[in-house]
């Protein structure tokens, strides 16, 4: 083959890939249209990904979340371990939210669909997103196993040749508070992998394609290429690092030894501690998946995510850790533990490529399942109503930690990705009022680049009636670290409007005529506060995401009650 041809083939296999990638994306966006749980169609906590036959995540959707995606790239081998594609048919699908097979918990539905193409398999597509009851217990930590966290799907066919599995229905509709909003979402997790089967039938007959092996073969080989190339231009050796997680009872240590080798990135997490009794465990693959997404983000940001791109990162978690839970220990919130390891990942980095590491962020979403009705207050008190019965989910999100070059994001989902959900979506399904929702000053860690901001939330019922909220929080007693001398950023706060602090984990009611309020974390600063430019200190002044106080004592800049610099105070402060 003559150069010329061999360029232009490969020319063609990217514009194939970029397709490939149109079709997933679109998958994801059908999805986000048709869902039924807010936590989909507003946060966007989803996952879509397409698979060769061996179970091997080809291309991912823009869309999602760390989480989802890279565990759903684990997730497809096991279905086909169940049902292999000599069983599959058009019109198939098949489910499960099986922790340990799927994405980490319960509330995760996982839909497998094969692809065809002029009568033949030729893929797999896949997809996960969150919903917002599975029934048990709900989202929170309380549960001692994962038998009390919701109901229990193993791989089964939801939809056989189109049909639907009307005993599976059945057992969905009589397992969840939310019967009609669940059986919606697998619907719709099912109809978008549809779509995506229509559009890669069109794509492979408009280039004339038989088989998706050799497309994936070109993925595989110039991702892998690619990624061996990142690593390499790092320097070899090990590098240590620990983070504490609040827990549930107790705190826990994440630790982590990365060896940096020739041809992969090795993390070995002994020294982790071990199981909890609640529901804060983390399964072994949702530790994965976040352990490669920190590493990626910074060794090899630009490769696209999928089966060899993701190869060399390996992990050793050791058996008994928390970041290692067999069944059937108790799974629900292992994001409040899962979502912290990319700030792990990146403590190691930092010895070796500190110009690519951010500090440490509030990371961890604040997102708390709230309830009420009977199954929170039981009879009205004293001719006091009680409100009526709904379950919702709110995503929210603290600081990210400072960058090198720039400060880090206020109020942003980092390492999840989700959005946050706005007022008026969760108002809109349950009576629920959000009475503020503001960025907290002073929550930003200083540095030479501040740490990004958290948030204040007034969260009550109509009528400030009784309700419970099934708190899950984090970085409250161990607030995110800055690096290179920025300082840390603030602690989260969850208290009622009364006074009354709450705990951080577990089930808990607001009573009559009193309020939730939620100070989410800021993140991180980096480098010398005393560095950062006055003119940069004066602009968060006016914004009102640094006090006069602050920037006198932390930035050592004098500013005027109007928010300009005095100049001749702020010599004299930094000398």
């Amino acid at each position: 083959m003559s150069n010329e041809t061999n360029a232009l083939a490969q020319i063609h296999r990217q514009i194939m890939w970029n397709r490939l990638i149109a079709v997933v994306e679109e998958q994801a966006q059908i999805m986000i249209r048709t869902a039924f749980s807010t936590t989909v169609r507003e946060a966007g906590d989803l996952s879509a990904g397409i698979f060769d036959l061996h179970g091997r995540m080809i291309a991912q959707a823009v869309t999602g979340t760390p989480g989802h995606v890279n565990s759903m790239a684990e997730s497809v081998g096991h279905f086909l371990k169940k049902f292999p594609t000599t069983v599959m048919r058009p019109g198939d699908h098949y489910i499960t939210n099986d922790p340990w097979l799927g994405t980490g918990h319960l509330h995760d539905l996982t839909v497998v669909t094969p692809a065809f193409h002029d009568g033949q398999i030729v893929g797999l597509l896949a997809n996960t997103a969150h919903v917002i009851d599975i029934g048990g217990l709900g989202m929170g930590p309380d549960g001692r196993s994962v038998f009390e966290e919701g109901m229990y799907i193993p791989i089964v066919r939801c939809f056989e040749q189109g049909k639907p599995n009307e005993t599976f229905f059945d057992f969905i509709r009589a397992g969840s508070r939310l019967p009609v909003e669940l059986e919606g979402d697998i619907y719709s997790l099912c109809a978008c992998n549809d779509a995506a089967v229509h559009r890669l039938s069109e794509m492979m007959g408009e280039f004339e394609m038989t088989s998706l092996d050799p497309l994936a073969q070109f993925i595989f080989d110039s991702s892998r290429r690619a990624t061996l190339a990142e690593i390499a231009k790092i320097p070899r050796g090990s590098f240590d690092n620990e983070i504490f997680s609040d827990g549930y009872d107790e705190p826990v240590r994440l630790s982590a030894r990365m060896t940096i080798l020739e041809d992969a990135i090795e993390v070995d997490f002994t020294g982790t501690s071990g199981l909890s009794p609640r529901g804060i465990n983390v399964p072994p693959a949702y530790c994965r998946a976040y352990s490669c997404f920190g590493i990626k983000c910074v060794v090899a940001p630009e490769v696209p995510n999928n089966w060899a791109s993701l190869e060399p990162f390996r992990m050793k978690i050791p058996e008994g850790c928390i970041l290692n839970a067999p069944h059937p220990y108790p799974v629900s919130v292992r994001h409040v533990t899962g979502h912290l390891l990319p700030d792990l990942m990146m403590g190691c980095l930092h010895q070796v490529v500190p110009d690519r590491v951010t500090a440490e962020g509030s990371s961890s979403l604040w997102n708390p399942p709230l309830k009420g009705g009977s199954s929170v207050s039981g009879q009205a008190r004293g001719n006091r109503p009680v409100v009526g019965d709904f379950e919702i989910i709110t995503f929210n999100s603290g600081g990210t930690g400072a960058r090198p070059g720039s400060d880090g994001l206020n109020a942003t989902a980092f390492p999840s990705g989700v959005r946050t959900m706005p007022v008026e979506a969760t108002e809109n399904v349950a009576p629920i009022i959000i009475w503020r929702k503001e960025l907290k000053p002073d929550s930003g860690g200083a540095g030479h680049t501040r740490g990004g901001t958290g948030q204040i939330m007034e969260i009550a019922t109509k009528g400030d009636l009784e309700y419970a909220v099934n708190a899950s929080f984090d970085r409250i007693a161990h607030a995110p670290k800055g690096r290179e001398g920025g300082l840390e950023g603030g602690n989260g706060v969850v208290t009622l409007k009364t006074g009354k602090k709450l705990r951080a984990k577990g089930f808990q009611v607001i009573p009559d005529g009193d309020r939730l309020i939620l100070e989410l974390p800021g993140g991180g600063g980096m480098g010398d506060p005393t560095t950062r430019d006055p003119a940069m200190v004066a602009l968060d002044v006016r914004d009102g995401l640094v006090s006069v106080e602050n920037a006198r004592t932390l930035y050592k800049v004098a500013v005027t009650a109007e928010g300009v610099v005095d100049s001749v105070a702020t010599t004299t402060l930094r000398g």
